[in-house]
């Protein structure tokens, strides 16, 4: 029975130890970056798009089956080309229908003119008539409009960029059937939100990001802010004007960092070594909470200007489990 009480004390005892070493003697493996000098940059976040400057959306006002459609994506047009033809059957039916009616009406003037000189008619007659024919002649210049409307045409000079549609399909009216522009310059358009729009302006610089481009700089200016927002999305669209050499192209999704202010010889540390308003300095294998004066908050960098010497080392990124005078393992240190 001793035996069994000193054997079970040995144990909790050995138990005992263990938590204590999990808890104590265990180091914390965290990374760690030196706060170092270079370029505090604040900036606005967007997405949008990228569109030539000058181009237009060519639709259907019509709804009717495509008869006739040009395969001139890529290719230059002029002004008043014709892109598409609309089945317009029906309704040039009803304006020869018009014409045949135009007609009877001028030859039924004619003669009630030479009744009325023979003295058989009279002038009321003659001004019944009259106003018939002006009636007709005003459904014939109605539905010669909407014939016009069963031609698809490009609406400036300029290249074909895109287009929607083959023949036998129905197009609806409204529906875009072909997007026609200048493809060189090209401007990114993007939603910024209204809360962030005070500090955007004209000609600050905007560096883009996309898929297509991984690792890429890519560089534009702020060339228009539009007065009035949306007040529904809560958002005002910028345009941003991008270099005759941008690889990017019409119709490319795009992130944008819109740089509103910038510092140079600013005292940085990555975003993530943040908790709250302190940083981990790590020292002698030991880490120190330390209270830190932010400056420009940047999505990756933020300048610091109290707390934290150039060249000391901040656990970064700063988790949960992080304490005060916790030792630490440092396993990497970009």
């Amino acid at each position: 029975m001793r035996r069994r009480s000193i054997l079970i004390i040995a144990v909790v005892g050995l138990l005992a130890a263990a938590g204590a070493y999990a808890r104590f003697g265990r180091s914390l493996e965290v990374t760690s970056v030196a706060a170092a000098r270079g370029t505090a940059a604040e900036i606005v976040y967007a997405t949008g798009g990228v569109e030539p400057v000058i181009w237009a959306k060519v639709a259907s006002v019509v709804r009717d089956r495509i008869i006739d459609i040009c395969r001139c994506e890529g290719t230059q047009v002029k002004k008043g080309d014709v892109l598409a033809r609309l089945d317009a059957r029906d309704i040039e039916a009803g304006l020869k229908e018009l014409k045949a009616r135009e007609q009877f009406l001028i030859n039924e003037m004619s003669r009630v003119s030479q009744l009325i000189a023979k003295g058989a008619a009279t002038t009321q007659a003659y001004e019944r008539a009259g106003m018939d024919l002006q009636t007709v002649q005003g459904l014939i210049a109605v539905q010669t409009e909407k014939i016009a409307d069963y031609t698809i045409v490009a609406p400036l000079d300029g290249m074909v960029l895109r287009r929607d549609g083959e023949v036998g399909e129905i197009a609806e009216a409204g529906q875009i059937l072909f997007r026609v522009g200048v493809p060189k310059p090209l401007q990114v358009v993007a939603e910024v939100n209204e809360e962030d729009i005070p500090r955007v302006a004209l000609g600050q610089m905007a560096l883009f990001r996309t898929d297509a481009f991984p690792g890429r700089r890519l560089e534009g200016k702020v060339a228009e802010i539009t007065p009035m927002g949306d007040i529904n999305a809560k958002t005002f669209r910028v345009k941003m004007a991008l270099p005759e050499d941008t690889p990017l192209r019409p119709g490319m999704s795009v992130e944008a960092n819109i740089v509103t202010r910038e510092k140079d010889n600013a005292l940085l540390v990555p975003a993530d070594a943040l908790q709250g308003s302190a940083v981990f300095v790590v020292e002698s294998n030991r880490l120190r909470k330390r209270s830190v004066t932010i400056g420009i908050r940047g999505t990756r960098a933020v300048e610091v200007l109290d707390g934290v010497k150039e060249g000391e080392r901040v656990a970064s990124p700063a988790t949960t489990a992080l304490t005060d005078g916790a030792r630490v393992r440092v396993t990497a240190s970009p």
